[in-house]
């Protein structure tokens, strides 16, 4: 009975320590039959018996701990050269582990499927955050690097995310964030890699299958320097599509730039709460068809009080037209429609700031207006850093990278969780 209710295989149940509000420690060891000597094929026999305490699943309510006492065997042939081994059974517990192979399998299943935090699962196991830790990477990593976990990808987003904040200055260090946003199902996370430079990134699309590559037909990002060069070295067949958000970011971003110039011009100073066009900063991002009547007259009069050459308004409309560049559904008509307002904007009669926006509309052109043609964006990709984003919440941050990237992985980059009970540690 004693055997039943313990739950594993081949093990015979020594003794059980029983004390009121204690742990629950129940001592086994293997039942089977012995292994054979690995040189001489002769019987072996039991030099020593160690005692392993691993974490257990809490029984009735209670935190468990198992007591393997482990042989340790040797050749019963006194002439084999053969040392000393230690019984080994995975079914108990993988070698090295600290938890036993259901309390490890759960546990990755509770920290990396559920987004439970380590601590609380440890509290719930009665063991200590690294126990659990080490468990979970150990499991995880054999999860995340199966192969299959990576299908057939036609659209792929990069961007970046906050990792850590390091030091006595609270340098930051960020990672990007690798995801699969193809048309036509959820998005998910194939991998972070360190910074937000182009190098590692490159790297790890160079270490894809070519024939994955090669199938990627649309690569998303913001309008960043390194991941325009992450594609162009690693995938110069993808077209490229400029994320409509970042693009209409852009767009206010040079809006509000000439607002405070306007106002540093005029009042000599920064914005202040009685200034019209610090009164106005809100109501100049918002979309104008958001703004009602009385919305639309609040903006006119700031305007006309605050702005007396008219360059926050040109700014103004020099944002609403880059919005409208996304109304159009025709490819050929917005490739036209594009190049016609870069060459406008960079009129030298415009405000330096609005020149700037038409530069870089012209510099981005063609990651801008292949959007007509994708339909696709980088709204999958901020969905799964969202996720990324939870975890570390949950966690309290991270300062390991590896922890970071098995934790990520595990809750936002789809393993396959059928597999968990036939992987190996590692």
């Amino acid at each position: 009975m004693c055997e039943l209710l313990v739950g594993l295989p081949e093990v015979k149940v020594l003794g059980v320590e029983d004390v009121a509000g204690e742990t629950l420690v129940v001592h086994v060891e293997q039942a089977g039959d012995r292994p054979w000597c690995h040189r001489c094929g002769g019987r072996s026999r039991v030099k020593d018996r160690a005692q392993v305490v691993l974490a257990d699943l809490a029984c009735f309510g209670r935190r468990a701990r198992l007591v393997w006492h482990k042989f340790r065997l040797c050749c019963g042939d006194g002439d084999c050269e053969m040392g000393s081994w230690t019984w080994e059974d995975p079914r108990i517990a993988h070698s090295r582990q600290a938890m036993t192979d259901r309390a490890g399998r759960w546990a990755t299943v509770q920290v990396g499927m559920l987004g439970r935090s380590v601590a609380e699962v440890a509290r719930e196991l009665g063991c200590d955050w690294h126990t659990v830790n080490d468990t979970v990477v150990s499991y995880g990593t054999a999860l995340v690097d199966d192969p299959a976990r990576i299908a057939v990808t036609t659209a792929l987003g990069l961007d970046e995310t906050l990792f850590v904040r390091r030091g006595e200055w609270h340098r930051q260090e960020f990672v990007t964030s690798i995801v699969d946003v193809s048309p036509g199902r959820t998005a998910q996370l194939l991998d972070v890699v360190e910074g937000r430079k182009a190098v590692p990134a490159t790297a790890w699309i160079n270490a894809r299958p070519s024939a994955w590559r090669e199938g990627i037909a649309w690569g998303c990002l913001d309008l960043s320097g390194p991941y325009r060069k992450v594609f162009d070295d690693a995938l110069p067949n993808t077209a490229q599509v400029a994320d409509p958000f970042h693009v209409v970011k852009v767009a206010n971003g040079k809006l509000d730039e000439c607002r405070r110039r306007v106002q540093n011009d005029t009042l000599g100073h920064r914005g202040r709460k009685t200034d019209p066009l610090f009164r106005a900063r809100r109501l100049l991002t918002k979309a104008h068809e958001r703004l009602d009547d009385k919305g639309n007259s609040k903006l006119a009069g700031l305007l006309a009080a605050g702005d007396p050459k008219g360059e926050v308004r040109t700014a103004w409309h020099a944002k609403e037209v880059v919005r409208s560049i996304y109304d159009i559904s025709d490819a050929a008509l917005a490739e036209t429609f594009v190049c016609e307002l870069a060459t406008d904007l960079q009129d030298q009669d415009h405000p330096v700031e609005v020149q700037s926006l038409g530069r870089t509309l012209a510099r981005w052109f063609e990651e801008i207006t292949n959007w007509h043609k994708a339909s696709v964006s980088n709204g999958p990709t901020e969905s799964v850093n969202n996720l990324i984003k939870r975890i570390k919440r949950i966690g309290f941050g991270f300062r390991t990278f590896n922890h970071y990237r098995i934790r990520v992985l595990l809750y936002a980059g789809k393993p396959n969780w059928n597999l968990l009970p036939t992987i190996t540690p590692r």
